[in-house]
């Protein structure tokens, strides 16, 4: 999805604290603005997704990698819509925050809805985003989308 030149989530400030970073990280996902995303990202970040299916990558560092993987999501299916029942934890660590919700979406393809529950712990350093481990079910996706997924062996 290319972004509209005006992005809806201004950059970070250096003044921008994880919680405010997470709003702007949900923010974008909310309007599916990558572009917005990748903004928010120290040149250096690390992205990981702990539980990706075989043929995708689970980490991913440097901002660039990571804008160039996101292109390549271009054209999904799979839209949010809204956040739900949202637990937010700070930690004793200043730079990290953690995150538990619901993503509501829907499947464009087939108009159906999804839901699944989300973790994300984020750590933010003057006002961008160090790293982000992003604990999502592949599977819940897979399966909305028709997809079927092998089981590791």
């Amino acid at each position: 999805m290319t972004a509209s030149p005006a992005s809806s989530v201004p950059p970070p400030s250096s003044a921008a604290s994880p919680l405010e970073v997470l709003r702007q990280v949900q923010r974008a996902s909310l309007g599916g603005d990558h572009a917005a995303f990748v903004d928010l990202l120290a040149e250096d970040a690390l992205v990981e997704w702990p539980h990706t299916p075989p043929g995708l990558p689970s980490r991913v560092r440097g901002r660039e990698n990571i804008r160039a993987l996101l292109a390549r999501a271009t054209g999904s299916p799979v839209r949010l819509h809204e956040i739900r029942s949202e637990t937010v934890h700070r930690t004793l660590d200043p730079e990290v925050i953690i995150a538990e919700y619901e993503a509501h979406g829907e499947i464009t393809t087939t108009g159906r809805p999804y839901r699944q529950q989300i973790i994300l712990v984020i750590r933010v350093r003057d006002g961008r985003i160090v790293s982000l481990r992003d604990y999502l079910d592949p599977l819940v996706l897979a399966q909305a989308t028709g997809r079927s997924q092998a089981s590791p062996s």
